[in-house]
């Protein structure tokens, strides 16, 4: 399942104010938009402290896959989701982000 990309830099903004959850791998931010929409929005962000482009590239799309896998399952329908690189994206095993990533969405999901 594919969601929309968040690519305006005022959507990444409101993002950071909002509830996210770090995890060794990944840092998770999760904003309710209220505005009537219950599609979930997805972005994916790396800095270049996670290294040269072909690291974040691969950073990205590690993400994009992880995303893809959870979202559907532990996304909230009217959210926006901010993806974070952190140095061990890249190069960690694929279950131990799948791991963080579900661990991070749980985290994120109101108490109920």
């Amino acid at each position: 399942m594919t969601f929309p990309v968040l690519k305006n830099r005022s959507d990444f903004l409101a993002a950071n104010k909002a509830a996210y959850q770090a995890r060794p791998t990944v840092v998770i931010q999760a904003r309710f938009r209220n505005d009537g929409d219950e599609t979930i929005r997805v972005g994916f962000t790396a800095t270049k402290k996670t290294g040269g482009s072909v690291e974040r590239n691969r950073a990205k799309r590690r993400m994009r896959e992880a995303a893809r896998a959870l979202l559907p399952d532990l996304g909230l329908p009217g959210h926006d989701y901010v993806f974070i690189a952190r140095d061990a994206t890249k190069s960690c095993p694929w279950q131990g982000l799948l791991d963080d990533v579900k661990r991070a969405l749980i985290r994120l999901s109101p108490k109920v």
